[in-house]
């Protein structure tokens, strides 16, 4: 049966002939939001411990962890291809001949066929894009942009560091070049209606985005936010899994039918949540999801406008 969504697996297998893995990596990169160029301590809610595979340790180099990362593939998927995930903190913050210096290694990996480079809105210089540019005429390139909410209130009680504006400019910018452009979003941060939520699968349909990943949002341990919570729990709603489902349905059916929805939920090491703990892989999730889709007869787009505005 057709999925009722685009799924990443099907955007990619238009782009390859072969089937394709993402390999996260660490390059040893810091955040604007860290270094005191924005501000310090990093966004509210943030741990890159909850994303970082054992092997990402800045300590081996970006060929090293790739290979160990291609291996835990190798057995099962013998003629698998690869892409390179330059994943913790913002990948595209240092000089250009140093970011040029990790993606050429990357690529130099024999199995690597293109890269993913997440990062932040406020750190994609037009010189960086140029080169960019030239890469994806040569190898497949996938920029992602950590947009996290539309609502400026909410940018700055996440302390977030850019507002909107900037991620609609990076955006753009980055469309322009005929780079292939990604967006990442959190449902439920603190502050945040139901209807605010559901306002951002609308105004984010309206940016030149390819792909999108949706998480839910999860208190981690060690964060400012954690902290937050525990002072005043009130100000958040941690969403039961099929409250989550509802809203991500009501979520993906105002989305424009032609994005590419990657995700809809994060899972983090256990020993580091504090909550939402529902107990399910991605898998089971994405499972429980098609399942409520289809008995709502509910599809991407169905609900879609065009041009709303944040």
């Amino acid at each position: 049966m057709d999925s009722p969504y685009n799924d990443f697996s099907s955007f990619l297998s238009t782009r390859f002939p072969y089937k394709v893995q993402k390999i996260s990596l660490n390059a040893g990169f810091t955040c604007p939001n860290r270094d005191g160029t924005v501000g310090y301590g990093g966004c509210t809610y943030c741990n890159n411990q909850t994303f970082n595979p054992d092997y990402c340790r800045t300590e081996k180099s970006i060929r090293r962890q790739l290979e160990e990362g291609m291996d835990f593939f190798r057995h099962k998927y013998p003629h698998m291809k690869y892409l390179a995930y330059f994943q913790a903190y913002t990948n595209t913050y240092d000089s250009l001949p140093a970011l040029v210096s990790r993606y050429e290694e990357a690529l130099s990996v024999e199995g690597v066929v293109g890269l993913v480079v997440g990062t932040r809105p406020d750190c994609m210089p037009d010189a960086l894009l140029d080169y960019l540019e030239d890469l994806s005429r040569r190898t497949f390139v996938l920029v992602e942009y950590g947009i996290e909410s539309i609502h400026e209130k909410t940018l700055t009680r996440i302390h977030r560091g850019h507002t909107f504006a900037q991620t609609v400019d990076a955006v753009t910018r980055t469309a322009q070049r005929d780079i292939p452009v990604g967006g990442h979003i959190i449902l439920g941060l603190p502050g945040e209606s139901r209807e605010e939520m559901l306002q951002g699968a609308s105004v984010l349909s309206g940016l030149p985005l390819h792909t999108l990943k949706i998480h839910q949002l999860q208190l981690i341990r060690g964060t400012h936010m954690a902290r937050e919570y525990a002072l005043r729990p009130a100000d958040f709603h941690l969403f039961t899994v099929n409250e989550y489902i509802d809203l991500v349905i009501d979520f993906v059916r105002r989305v424009r039918p032609d994005m590419v929805l990657e995700r809809f939920v994060s899972q983090s090491p256990r020993s580091l949540l504090i909550a939402p703990d529902w107990g399910l892989k991605n898998y089971e999730f994405n499972h429980k999801l098609l399942k409520r889709m289809r008995e709502l007869n509910a599809v991407q787009g169905d609900c879609f406008q065009k041009n709303v505005s944040a």
